[in-house]
Protein backbone atom coordinates (compact mmCIF):
# COMPACT_ATOMS: atom_id res chain seq x y z
CA UNK A 1 0.00 0.00 0.00
CA UNK A 2 1.11 3.89 -0.46
CA UNK A 3 1.34 5.39 2.45
CA UNK A 4 0.43 8.95 1.54
CA UNK A 5 0.21 11.17 4.41
CA UNK A 6 1.83 8.31 6.69
CA UNK A 7 3.96 10.23 9.58
CA UNK A 8 6.57 7.98 11.12
CA UNK A 9 7.20 10.75 13.80
CA UNK A 10 4.92 9.80 16.89
CA UNK A 11 2.66 12.24 18.70
CA UNK A 12 4.62 13.40 22.00
CA UNK A 13 1.33 13.24 23.91
CA UNK A 14 -2.10 11.62 22.60
CA UNK A 15 -5.51 11.54 24.48
CA UNK A 16 -7.52 8.92 25.83
CA UNK A 17 -11.59 8.81 25.66
CA UNK A 18 -12.26 6.17 28.67
CA UNK A 19 -15.48 4.51 27.73
CA UNK A 20 -15.34 2.00 30.03
CA UNK A 21 -18.49 3.36 32.58
CA UNK A 22 -20.69 3.42 29.33
CA UNK A 23 -19.40 1.52 26.31
CA UNK A 24 -17.89 -1.06 28.63
CA UNK A 25 -20.63 -1.53 31.21
CA UNK A 26 -23.60 -1.48 28.99
CA UNK A 27 -24.11 -4.76 27.74
CA UNK A 28 -23.24 -6.58 31.03
CA UNK A 29 -26.49 -8.39 31.66
CA UNK A 30 -26.55 -9.03 35.54
CA UNK A 31 -27.40 -5.11 36.96
CA UNK A 32 -24.23 -3.41 38.31
CA UNK A 33 -25.48 -1.31 41.46
CA UNK A 34 -25.33 2.51 40.74
CA UNK A 35 -22.21 3.02 43.45
CA UNK A 36 -20.21 0.62 41.60
CA UNK A 37 -20.59 2.80 38.47
CA UNK A 38 -19.69 6.10 40.47
CA UNK A 39 -16.75 4.21 42.25
CA UNK A 40 -15.58 3.11 38.69
CA UNK A 41 -15.51 6.72 36.99
CA UNK A 42 -13.95 8.36 40.67
CA UNK A 43 -11.36 5.94 40.63
CA UNK A 44 -10.51 6.21 36.65
CA UNK A 45 -10.26 10.04 37.35
CA UNK A 46 -8.34 9.28 40.43
CA UNK A 47 -5.98 7.23 37.51
CA UNK A 48 -5.58 10.32 35.28
CA UNK A 49 -8.27 9.68 32.80
CA UNK A 50 -9.10 13.36 31.86
CA UNK A 51 -11.72 12.02 29.33
CA UNK A 52 -14.37 9.64 30.92
CA UNK A 53 -17.93 8.85 29.14
CA UNK A 54 -20.14 8.35 32.04
CA UNK A 55 -23.29 6.76 30.98
CA UNK A 56 -25.52 7.13 27.98
CA UNK A 57 -29.43 8.78 27.55
CA UNK A 58 -30.96 6.39 25.64
CA UNK A 59 -34.19 4.43 26.24
CA UNK A 60 -34.02 2.34 29.15
CA UNK A 61 -36.06 -0.47 27.13
CA UNK A 62 -32.65 -0.52 24.75
CA UNK A 63 -29.90 -0.38 27.39
CA UNK A 64 -31.89 -1.26 31.01
CA UNK A 65 -27.85 -1.61 32.51
CA UNK A 66 -27.38 2.61 31.93
CA UNK A 67 -31.23 3.82 33.05
CA UNK A 68 -29.71 5.31 36.21
CA UNK A 69 -27.23 7.71 33.89
CA UNK A 70 -28.75 10.64 35.92
CA UNK A 71 -28.17 9.16 39.44
CA UNK A 72 -24.97 8.29 37.96
CA UNK A 73 -23.93 11.96 36.99
CA UNK A 74 -25.47 13.66 40.17
CA UNK A 75 -23.29 11.29 42.55
CA UNK A 76 -19.84 11.54 40.72
CA UNK A 77 -17.42 13.73 42.85
CA UNK A 78 -15.99 15.67 40.04
CA UNK A 79 -12.23 16.00 39.56
CA UNK A 80 -10.32 19.42 38.52
CA UNK A 81 -9.79 18.72 34.78
CA UNK A 82 -11.60 15.94 33.86
CA UNK A 83 -14.82 15.87 30.95
CA UNK A 84 -17.55 14.09 31.75
CA UNK A 85 -19.44 13.11 28.98
CA UNK A 86 -22.66 11.24 27.51
CA UNK A 87 -23.91 9.42 24.70
CA UNK A 88 -27.03 11.17 23.08
CA UNK A 89 -29.40 9.75 20.64
CA UNK A 90 -32.23 11.92 20.44
CA UNK A 91 -32.97 15.52 21.49
CA UNK A 92 -34.46 13.86 24.53
CA UNK A 93 -31.48 12.35 25.33
CA UNK A 94 -28.93 15.49 25.30
CA UNK A 95 -32.07 17.09 27.44
CA UNK A 96 -31.89 14.46 29.76
CA UNK A 97 -27.80 14.74 29.72
CA UNK A 98 -27.42 18.42 30.01
CA UNK A 99 -30.02 18.54 32.91
CA UNK A 100 -27.57 15.29 34.81
CA UNK A 101 -24.47 17.84 34.33
CA UNK A 102 -22.59 16.00 31.43
CA UNK A 103 -20.50 18.42 30.27
CA UNK A 104 -19.92 17.30 26.57
CA UNK A 105 -22.47 14.61 24.38
CA UNK A 106 -21.79 12.36 21.43
CA UNK A 107 -23.86 11.35 18.84
CA UNK A 108 -23.78 8.17 16.71
CA UNK A 109 -24.26 7.04 13.08
CA UNK A 110 -23.08 4.05 11.08
CA UNK A 111 -21.48 3.43 8.21
CA UNK A 112 -23.21 0.16 7.12
CA UNK A 113 -27.02 0.59 6.36
CA UNK A 114 -27.68 -2.20 7.43
CA UNK A 115 -26.44 -1.94 10.94
CA UNK A 116 -28.13 1.21 11.39
CA UNK A 117 -31.51 -0.37 10.61
CA UNK A 118 -30.42 -3.20 12.94
CA UNK A 119 -28.98 -1.11 15.87
CA UNK A 120 -31.14 1.74 15.70
CA UNK A 121 -34.50 1.01 13.68
CA UNK A 122 -33.62 3.42 10.68
CA UNK A 123 -31.36 4.52 7.57
CA UNK A 124 -28.44 6.49 7.49
CA UNK A 125 -29.55 9.27 6.18
CA UNK A 126 -32.36 9.14 9.28
CA UNK A 127 -30.48 8.82 11.64
CA UNK A 128 -28.35 12.08 10.43
CA UNK A 129 -31.39 14.48 10.53
CA UNK A 130 -32.07 12.85 14.09
CA UNK A 131 -28.98 14.67 15.35
CA UNK A 132 -29.68 18.04 13.61
CA UNK A 133 -31.85 19.32 16.73
CA UNK A 134 -29.67 17.76 19.32
CA UNK A 135 -26.57 19.73 17.39
CA UNK A 136 -28.99 22.76 17.46
CA UNK A 137 -29.88 22.60 21.10
CA UNK A 138 -26.02 21.94 21.70
CA UNK A 139 -24.71 25.29 19.94
CA UNK A 140 -27.40 27.29 22.15
CA UNK A 141 -25.95 25.62 25.21
CA UNK A 142 -22.53 25.82 24.38
CA UNK A 143 -22.13 21.98 24.65
CA UNK A 144 -19.45 20.28 22.31
CA UNK A 145 -20.60 17.34 20.54
CA UNK A 146 -18.43 14.33 19.75
CA UNK A 147 -19.02 11.88 16.57
CA UNK A 148 -18.93 8.26 16.42
CA UNK A 149 -19.24 6.32 13.12
CA UNK A 150 -19.73 2.20 13.80
CA UNK A 151 -18.58 0.05 11.58
CA UNK A 152 -16.30 1.67 9.32
CA UNK A 153 -13.92 -1.71 8.94
CA UNK A 154 -16.35 -4.21 8.53
CA UNK A 155 -20.36 -5.34 9.03
CA UNK A 156 -22.06 -8.33 11.04
CA UNK A 157 -24.26 -8.16 8.48
CA UNK A 158 -22.57 -6.27 5.00
CA UNK A 159 -19.08 -7.71 5.41
CA UNK A 160 -16.38 -5.41 4.43
CA UNK A 161 -17.15 -1.63 4.45
CA UNK A 162 -15.83 0.46 1.97
CA UNK A 163 -13.39 3.64 2.82
CA UNK A 164 -15.73 6.43 0.99
CA UNK A 165 -18.81 4.79 3.02
CA UNK A 166 -17.11 5.49 6.23
CA UNK A 167 -15.61 9.08 4.83
CA UNK A 168 -19.28 10.25 3.75
CA UNK A 169 -20.51 9.84 6.93
CA UNK A 170 -18.21 11.16 8.73
CA UNK A 171 -18.12 14.12 6.36
CA UNK A 172 -21.94 14.79 7.59
CA UNK A 173 -20.99 14.42 11.04
CA UNK A 174 -18.13 16.96 10.67
CA UNK A 175 -20.61 19.41 8.57
CA UNK A 176 -23.02 19.43 11.24
CA UNK A 177 -20.24 20.78 13.81
CA UNK A 178 -18.94 17.28 15.63
CA UNK A 179 -15.88 18.76 16.98
CA UNK A 180 -14.36 15.51 16.66
CA UNK A 181 -14.88 12.32 15.27
CA UNK A 182 -14.22 8.45 16.46
CA UNK A 183 -13.86 5.88 13.67
CA UNK A 184 -15.30 2.37 15.20
CA UNK A 185 -14.04 -0.60 14.23
CA UNK A 186 -17.34 -2.29 16.12
CA UNK A 187 -16.55 -5.93 15.63
CA UNK A 188 -13.32 -6.23 15.72
CA UNK A 189 -12.07 -6.86 11.78
CA UNK A 190 -9.99 -4.37 11.09
CA UNK A 191 -6.17 -5.03 9.94
CA UNK A 192 -3.42 -2.16 10.24
CA UNK A 193 -3.14 -1.84 6.03
CA UNK A 194 -7.44 -1.82 6.15
CA UNK A 195 -7.44 0.43 9.24
CA UNK A 196 -4.23 3.02 7.20
CA UNK A 197 -6.88 2.98 4.03
CA UNK A 198 -9.65 4.06 5.81
CA UNK A 199 -8.13 6.46 7.77
CA UNK A 200 -6.56 8.05 4.42
CA UNK A 201 -9.68 8.26 2.92
CA UNK A 202 -11.41 9.82 5.49
CA UNK A 203 -8.69 12.15 5.96
CA UNK A 204 -8.94 13.58 2.34
CA UNK A 205 -12.33 15.34 3.90
CA UNK A 206 -11.77 16.07 7.53
CA UNK A 207 -8.38 17.01 9.21
CA UNK A 208 -6.66 13.92 10.65
CA UNK A 209 -5.78 15.33 13.95
CA UNK A 210 -10.07 15.64 14.54
CA UNK A 211 -9.95 12.28 14.11
CA UNK A 212 -9.78 9.49 16.85
CA UNK A 213 -9.63 5.50 16.78
CA UNK A 214 -12.19 3.21 18.42
CA UNK A 215 -11.03 -0.39 18.29
CA UNK A 216 -12.73 -3.23 19.24
CA UNK A 217 -9.63 -6.46 19.98
CA UNK A 218 -12.17 -9.23 18.69
CA UNK A 219 -9.07 -10.60 16.71
CA UNK A 220 -6.42 -9.15 18.91
CA UNK A 221 -5.75 -6.48 16.41
CA UNK A 222 -6.55 -3.44 18.62
CA UNK A 223 -3.18 -2.54 19.61
CA UNK A 224 -2.20 -3.01 15.85
CA UNK A 225 -4.35 -0.73 14.58
CA UNK A 226 -3.71 1.49 17.07
CA UNK A 227 0.01 2.07 15.79
CA UNK A 228 -1.03 1.86 11.95
CA UNK A 229 -3.41 4.89 13.27
CA UNK A 230 -0.79 7.03 14.98
CA UNK A 231 1.44 6.97 12.07
CA UNK A 232 -1.41 7.99 9.98
CA UNK A 233 -1.20 10.91 12.34
CA UNK A 234 -4.28 10.05 14.55
CA UNK A 235 -3.76 11.53 18.17
CA UNK A 236 -6.89 10.16 19.72
CA UNK A 237 -7.92 6.66 21.22
CA UNK A 238 -10.86 5.89 23.04
CA UNK A 239 -9.91 2.53 25.31
CA UNK A 240 -11.87 0.45 28.13
CA UNK A 241 -10.50 0.22 31.34
CA UNK A 242 -10.18 -3.30 32.02
CA UNK A 243 -11.00 -4.22 28.05
CA UNK A 244 -14.72 -4.11 29.22
CA UNK A 245 -17.19 -3.98 26.45
CA UNK A 246 -17.87 -5.66 23.29
CA UNK A 247 -20.25 -5.72 20.01
CA UNK A 248 -23.59 -7.97 21.15
CA UNK A 249 -23.40 -8.77 17.17
CA UNK A 250 -20.10 -9.96 16.74
CA UNK A 251 -19.59 -13.71 18.61
CA UNK A 252 -16.90 -14.15 20.14
CA UNK A 253 -16.00 -10.29 20.80
CA UNK A 254 -13.07 -9.54 23.28
CA UNK A 255 -14.64 -6.32 23.79
CA UNK A 256 -12.60 -3.05 23.57
CA UNK A 257 -9.14 -2.35 23.38
CA UNK A 258 -8.15 -2.45 27.17
CA UNK A 259 -7.09 1.13 28.60
CA UNK A 260 -3.66 -0.10 30.31
CA UNK A 261 -2.68 -2.23 27.04
CA UNK A 262 -3.15 1.21 24.83
CA UNK A 263 -1.71 2.72 27.86
CA UNK A 264 1.86 0.15 28.06
CA UNK A 265 1.83 0.82 24.53
CA UNK A 266 2.73 4.36 24.91
CA UNK A 267 4.67 3.90 27.31
CA UNK A 268 6.86 1.78 25.81
CA UNK A 269 6.78 4.53 22.23
CA UNK A 270 7.81 7.55 24.48
CA UNK A 271 4.10 8.74 24.11
CA UNK A 272 2.46 10.81 26.92
CA UNK A 273 -0.97 9.71 28.28
CA UNK A 274 -1.07 11.41 31.69
CA UNK A 275 -2.61 8.04 32.84
CA UNK A 276 -0.88 6.13 36.15
CA UNK A 277 -0.24 2.57 34.85
CA UNK A 278 -0.34 1.40 37.97
CA UNK A 279 -3.52 3.34 39.39
CA UNK A 280 -5.14 2.49 36.25
CA UNK A 281 -4.26 -1.44 36.54
CA UNK A 282 -5.85 -0.93 40.38
CA UNK A 283 -8.73 0.20 39.16
CA UNK A 284 -9.16 -2.79 36.26
CA UNK A 285 -8.95 -5.07 38.70
CA UNK A 286 -11.14 -3.92 41.08
CA UNK A 287 -14.10 -3.77 38.72
CA UNK A 288 -13.36 -7.16 37.63
CA UNK A 289 -13.67 -8.20 40.98
CA UNK A 290 -17.23 -6.82 40.71
CA UNK A 291 -17.86 -8.41 38.02
CA UNK A 292 -17.14 -11.92 39.32
CA UNK A 293 -14.36 -12.28 36.52
CA UNK A 294 -10.41 -11.86 35.48
CA UNK A 295 -9.89 -8.51 33.17
CA UNK A 296 -10.05 -9.18 29.59
CA UNK A 297 -6.26 -7.20 29.69
CA UNK A 298 -3.52 -8.83 29.13
CA UNK A 299 -1.02 -5.83 30.60
CA UNK A 300 -3.72 -5.40 33.82
CA UNK A 301 -2.72 -9.77 34.71
CA UNK A 302 0.71 -9.64 33.96
CA UNK A 303 1.14 -6.89 36.24
CA UNK A 304 -1.03 -8.81 38.79
CA UNK A 305 1.03 -11.65 38.31
CA UNK A 306 3.90 -10.09 39.16
CA UNK A 307 2.51 -8.30 42.46
CA UNK A 308 2.01 -11.63 43.52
Amino acid sequence: MTQVGANKDLPARIKIVEVGPRDGLQNETREIPTCVKVELIEKLAEAGCRFIEASSFVSPGKIPQLADNAQVFRAIRRAPGVVYSALTPNLRGFEAALAAGADEVAIFASASESFSRKNIDCSIEESIARFEPVMAAAQRAGVVVRGYVSCVVGCPYEGAIKPAAVSNVARKLDEMGCYEISLGDTIGVGTPRRVQEMIETVAANIAVDRLAGHFHDTYGMAAANVYAALEMGVGVFDASVAGLGGCPYAPGAAGNLATEDLVWLMNGLGVETGIDLDRLVDCALWISGRLERQPVSRVARALAATRL
